[in-house]
């Protein structure tokens, strides 16, 4: 028996958990035609495999038809979920886990034009700033049809071998009726408090007569919306308290805050450079005061944080979930004494992004998360071992190390620079982006335990690769700025990576002009602003930075916005002239009929980056596949078989931005896919 307090199981109710470490609901947008198909029961059951006690599927799976999902979410008023969802629970308990299910409607939070185009429903007409729906303020029958659809799911997901059931009440229908800024109904479900949480009580009312008292039911609610007018502190404590009382709960699940804007989820589920578990000793206060067993997420990424909300008595079961998502088997290592093996959650919010753009949850750093059948969480060896050289050391080129050198392969890297991370390296130096290092540091660590070679300060040339001998050549050596790209004046501009690495001082007046909507352009517009210099970002698109995405923009607007940075959207830099010591930066439209002008002192270009791929051309002749990658080989999960010259000594492949300007995400994949088959 292990004394350490994560590992010690925990009895809720009936239901005995195996250790303390949980994840809480959450959709990946997994599933296939509303239902959880193979992919997404792989998914789950990987995490299983790794050891977690708990795994909640769906984060608000829709009970009723005018809750259509805004992203893709499980359906669960449909019948033909149960089967699905059966195969699913079978497979999570096979490996000794627990699975539950969150359930809700979500009211405002959705849209009016997605699925059957049913009017979005609310108990006000107060429209929710994220998805702008204008909701028709509810009707008795709504309300007697919506408790209902609650309780056909909640019948459905019990007969779906389910633990249990999560209520959700947080941005949701059911802390709408909660809270008095969305709830502007006469009695009896408007007014007090009393009336404003009768919803909630019904619905527990029927689920209870249709799944029995034995079956666990629980509530994850905002015990504080922090938002004038809305729920206070106080509140979430009355509330906790009635939901223990009423004999209908058998657990709390706590988040603090609101969803209603991005700025609201953000800080909800806090990003990179946020403070991490910053609402978990507020989950504690919810704990002590109502004795009753408490489960709590919340930017837990590390094992120690978790110990401790365990240890202290804080929480009873700790929700680990986008930590599980870039590691699934944490608990396999804690229990293995391997926690410094544990891949870390950089907090890069790739996953969650993702999904409110309408994609799939990938991890930054982990490809093979949502790609579980068809791509390894544990590498297996290879049945012959080969000499890999690698050039180039960011996340491609040490995902390509690591992969290899977990196929049992000599590896040697080949990296011009002092240390290893390339772009990473420099988008750490940002304050807000430093856990990003996390990315290379996991692997540096992971490379040398499996004996990789590492030749830093060293600028490969072709015959030095040669003279290794290898039998496979992988090319990671990223990419350059590119700033060509205006008709006159190109050998005028600065590029974002000279204002962030420091090489090139800020100006007095200065315009930043992002054609490639990634942190690259809002990093050197902040670190600008911030030597107090007047500020103008400026986009062709029609919305800036869209690669950075929502939850991750919050916090650069609200640092820009205190900085007073001007933001312009639908205009394109066309060319750029000297005037004394100031610049003119000719401006038009993609949209047409516009001639402007500004007159700065410093013009930053953000547009992405050009491959570094001289050494490749110069190793391609005497490759046997010229460079070629077979992408069948590759999507079927083959080695690659492609011959065009039978002298050649070695494969040649290049990854990542060698190739062309993408993301952390795409060169790691890259990298993942091709050796794992090495």
């Amino acid at each position: 028996m292990s004394n350490d307090p994560l590992l010690q199981p925990y009895q809720l109710k009936h239901l005995t958990l195996r250790n303390r470490i949980m994840m809480t609901s959450h959709e990946p947008a997994y599933p296939e035609d509303g239902m959880p198909k193979d992919r997404y029961r792989a998914y789950h059951v990987e995490r299983a495999k790794g050891g977690v006690a708990m795994t909640m599927t769906a984060g608000s799976a829709a009970v009723s038809k005018d809750s259509p999902p805004v992203f893709n979410n499980l359906l669960v008023w449909k019948d033909e979920v149960v089967p699905w969802m059966k195969d699913l629970t079978d497979a999570v308990h096979e490996q000794g886990a627990a699975v539950m299910i969150q359930l809700t409607h979500l009211g405002r939070r959705t849209r009016w034009d997605k699925a059957n185009w049913l009017p979005v429903v609310s108990p006000s007409h107060k429209r929710e700033a994220a998805h702008r729906a204008f909701p028709k303020k509810m009707e008795d029958w709504d309300i007697e049809r919506i408790i209902k659809d609650y309780a056909d799911a909640a019948e459905r997901m019990k007969a779906g071998g389910m633990d249990g059931i999560e209520l959700q009440a947080y941005g949701h229908l059911m802390d709408q009726f909660w809270s008095p800024l969305t709830n502007k109904l006469d009695g009896p479900y408007g007014g007090s408090i009393d009336n404003r949480l009768r919803f909630t009580f019904d619905v527990l009312t029927e689920i209870r007569k249709r799944v029995g008292p034995d079956f666990i039911v629980g509530v994850r609610y905002t015990g504080d919306e922090d938002l004038e007018g809305g729920l206070t502190k106080e509140d979430g404590l009355s509330i906790s308290k009635r939901l223990k009382d009423s004999g209908m709960v058998d657990f709390l699940n706590v988040i603090r805050g609101h969803i209603d804007t991005d700025a609201g989820l953000t800080d909800v589920i806090p990003i990179q450079g946020m403070a991490n578990s910053p609402y978990l000793d507020f989950a504690g206060e919810i704990r002590a005061a109502t004795d009753f067993p408490t489960f709590h997420a919340a930017k837990i990424p590390d094992v120690a944080t978790a110990r401790h909300a365990i240890a202290s008595g804080k929480v009873d079961m700790v929700g680990m979930t986008r930590a599980h998502i870039t590691d699934p088997h944490i608990v396999r290592k804690i229990i293995e004494k391997r926690e410094d093996e544990i891949r870390p959650c950089v907090g890069a919010n790739y996953c969650l992004d993702r999904i409110y753009q309408g994609g799939s949850a990938y991890c930054i750093h982990n490809a093979a998360t949502g790609r579980e059948l068809s791509m390894p969480q544990i590498i297996e060896a290879a049945e012959t071992r080969k000499k890999v050289v690698i050039v180039g050391s960011g996340p491609a080129g040490m995902e390509a190390a690591r992969v290899a050198g977990e196929r049992g392969h000599e590896v040697v890297v080949y990296e011009a620079a002092p240390n290893p991370g390339g772009q990473i390296r420099l988008t750490a130096q940002n304050e807000r982006r430093r856990e990003m290092i996390s990315i290379i540091e996991w692997r540096m660590a992971e490379c040398t335990r499996l004996g990789v070679s590492f030749h830093f300060n060293t600028w490969a040339e072709a015959d030095t690769i040669v003279a290794e001998n290898p039998d496979v050549v992988i090319i990671a050596t990223g990419g350059m700025p590119d700033t060509e790209v205006l008709s006159k004046g190109n050998d005028l501009v600065v590029s974002t990576w000279d204002i962030i690495s420091g090489d090139v001082k800020p100006g007095a007046n200065v315009l930043v002009y992002d054609d490639a909507g990634d942190h690259a352009g809002l990093q050197a517009a902040e670190l600008i602003a911030k030597s107090g210099a007047k500020v103008e970002i400026m986009t062709p698109d029609r919305s800036f930075a869209p690669e950075v995405m929502a939850m991750n923009l919050v916090p650069y607007m609200r640092s820009m916005q205190k900085l007073d940075t001007t933001f312009t959207v639908t205009y394109r830099l066309e060319a750029v002239e000297k005037q004394g010591n100031q610049l003119i930066a000719h401006v038009g439209s993609d949209y047409g009929g516009v001639v402007k002008q500004r007159i700065v002192d410093q013009i930053v270009v953000n547009h992405g980056t050009i491959p570094l791929d001289d050494i490749y051309f110069d190793l391609k002749p005497g490759s046997s596949n010229h460079g070629e990658m077979s992408h069948d080989d590759l999507l079927a999960g083959k080695p690659q078989s492609v011959v065009r010259n039978p002298d050649g000594t070695y494969q040649l492949f290049r990854i990542g931005d060698a190739v062309s300007a993408r993301n952390t995400h795409a060169a790691i994949y890259d990298a993942l896919r091709l050796l794992k088959d090495v």
